[in-house]
């Protein structure tokens, strides 16, 4: 069908009510903090499962998480980008594995905007009901045939891909010219996961392999991107069904804060134990007091403190940069353009690596009785935050250079 004469049906109704219209940020933030104790009683089952249990992913469903920046048109809130991100930091505070998923899997209405109209009609269906993991390496292919594309691929790190409704992978499209990048929209009955994730940390991610073997997509479900070395940006930033800026603007600049918030999130959580610590355990020295009565804890503490309160709040300073650009692009005609993208990226990297050393400062003050102790959360933040240092879209001095050559105009 010509996405270009679509018109919404029964099927898939032009306007989705969203399941608590009067919901409001404070609302959904509160409810991220009350979650807190039920995740971090569930860390080690999340861990032990590989993924996050359907129990937790229905709470998370049931509160709305997954919605925060759906368009209100399709079901969801459609909530402002540092409302995400506020969220996103209060629930890794609650489980690193789980923050992850969340952020990863909920963020992914901003990319799917810039699909054909009728491809997010058919994602939305007549609930709103839209949960999808997706992974860029190593791409898969698709193959034009009339009315489509086959596609076919074994796609690594599908974040939450247990928990999902649909995937969007990166694939290399065949043609004369020679492959050419694009992101396909799958449905879950297109694709099957294979359990590899076997890993020292973030193993509740369950960040598996999803295949799919010579599936037939619509050509509506196809979305032409960027180069390589740009990633998943979309060639056609335009949302045909949505105003709102955020919609038909770059997707990487949010995509690189997602983990960054979750880094942000950790630490925050690894300084709750540490705060703990000080109050319960004692000296192993006369006179036997709480360690919080100790200065160079004391130190340590407010150090750790200044660290990430700065990285959350240069974060959510970002979040509000990343909508002004959106807007001043879409109503004033003012580039969002490689320097205010890679200024908005540097940030978001900036923000995750002031919070790795929050915590790494934290995890050595904490003592080798407790921090290293197998089982203390702790221990496992040292492992889930030791892989997600290790994620491609996290290395500052890539971003450094590339950052200085587009300043004196150089190619990225």
């Amino acid at each position: 069908m010509d996405t270009a004469t679509f018109q919404p049906n029964a099927a898939h109704p032009a306007v989705i009510a969203p399941p608590e219209p009067s919901l409001t940020p404070d609302e959904m933030l509160r409810r991220a903090v009350a979650l807190r104790p039920r995740l971090r009683a569930a860390q080690e089952e999340c861990q032990r499962l590989g993924r996050v249990s359907q129990e937790i992913n229905d709470a998370l469903d049931a509160a709305g998480f997954y919605r925060i920046v759906q368009p209100r048109r399709f079901g969801g809130y459609e909530f402002d980008i540092p409302t995400f991100y506020r969220v996103m930091i209060e629930i890794s505070r609650g489980c690193t594995e789980t923050g992850w998923v969340l952020a990863l899997v909920s963020g992914n209405p901003l990319m799917l905007a810039k699909f054909p109209d009728q491809a997010q009609f058919h994602a939305y269906g007549t609930t709103g009901e839209f949960r999808s993991a997706g992974s860029f390496a190593p791409p898969g292919t698709a193959i034009p045939v009339e009315g489509g594309y086959r596609v076919s691929g074994k796609w690594q790190n599908g974040s939450g891909c247990d928990i999902s409704t649909h995937f969007i992978p990166l694939v290399l499209v065949q043609g004369p010219g020679g492959p050419s990048p694009a992101q396909v929209l799958l449905d879950r009955d297109q694709y099957t996961i294979v359990d590899d994730w076997n890993v020292i940390g973030m193993r509740g991610t369950g960040s598996k392999r999803v295949v799919a073997e010579d599936v037939f997509i619509p050509s509506y479900r196809l979305m032409p991107c960027a180069g390589m070395n740009r990633g998943a940006e979309p060639l056609n930033m335009h949302c045909a069904t949505c105003d709102n800026p955020v919609y038909s603007t770059l997707v990487s600049p949010f995509l690189i804060s997602q983990p960054a918030a979750v880094a942000v999130g950790t630490a925050w959580a690894a300084l709750d134990h540490y705060e703990e610590i000080l109050w319960t355990k004692k000296s192993a020295y006369p006179p036997y007091q709480e360690k919080y009565h100790d200065p160079i804890a004391q130190r340590n503490y407010g150090t750790a403190l200044r660290l990430v309160a700065t990285a959350e709040a240069a974060l959510i300073g970002a979040g509000h940069d990343f909508m002004q650009y959106a807007y001043e692009a879409k109503e004033k005609g003012i580039p969002f353009d490689d320097e205010r993208e890679l200024r908005l990226r540097s940030v978001s990297l900036q923000c995750a690596q002031l919070a790795w050393e929050a915590f790494e400062l934290v995890f050595h003050a904490g003592g080798t009785s407790t921090a290293t102790r197998e089982g203390h959360p702790l221990e496992r933040m040292l492992r889930n935050f030791g892989v997600l240092k290790t994620h491609a879209v996290l290395q500052l001095e890539p971003l450094a250079l590339t950052t200085g050559k587009v300043k004196f105009g150089m190619a990225r």
